[in-house]
């Protein structure tokens, strides 16, 4: 018996792919492009990822929580927005944020992306620990819905803060600025809340 068993053992590890390499990960389906936001830019191209792989806890951590910075997120209303849509100015927060994406990542036709196209971008420090950062914008989200528009564009302005350890940066306060005949970013927020 005790034969047979060291002849049995190794043959079972014969038949197993324990030990096999498995194939390699195709370009371009990794998950998450997301990075700790130790700069600005990195900040904002995680903004701009969050979008692309429809990651709403990517979008989230891009915006300040006061655990982190001491500072409570903000978003300041396109004019014209409020009056159409009251919520977005009754002390919007970031489960707002949340549920708006949310909602924009369920209107979208199936194998489509929503695209961020930020320009006209001018990055302002602000001392050590803070930044101002201003872009036009282009926010595409196709879907099929009748009542809900495709593009958004407007102008947005961003301050942002470093944590209390001064390593990563968040966005405190977004301030949305409607300047063509587009429906602006808050106009979004405001019909998917």
């Amino acid at each position: 018996m005790k034969r047979f068993f060291f002849i049995a053992f190794p043959l079972l590890f014969l038949r197993c792919d324990l030990f096999d390499s498995r194939d390699a990960e195709k370009p371009g389906t990794s998950g998450s492009k997301f990075q700790p936001a130790t700069s600005a830019d990195i900040l904002i191209k995680n903004l701009m990822f969050s979008f692309q792989d429809k990651n709403t806890e990517n979008y989230i951590a891009c915006l300040s929580d006061t655990t982190f910075t001491g500072k409570k997120f903000f978003f300041s209303p396109s004019s014209g927005a409020i009056s159409q849509f009251p919520e977005l100015a009754q002390n919007w927060e970031l489960d707002d944020e949340r549920l708006y994406f949310e909602n924009a990542k369920s209107k979208l036709k199936e194998g489509e992306l929503i695209t961020l196209d930020l320009y006209n971008i001018s990055f302002t420090p602000q001392g050590n620990d803070s930044i101002f950062y201003s872009a036009s914008y282009t926010l595409s989200l196709p879907n099929d819905d009748t009542n809900l528009p495709d593009e958004y564009q407007g102008d947005l302005s961003f301050k942002m803060i470093q944590d209390r350890q001064s390593v990563i940066w968040y966005i405190y306060n977004w301030q949305d600025i409607k300047s063509t005949s587009l429906p602006s970013w808050s106009e979004l927020k405001g019909r998917l809340h």
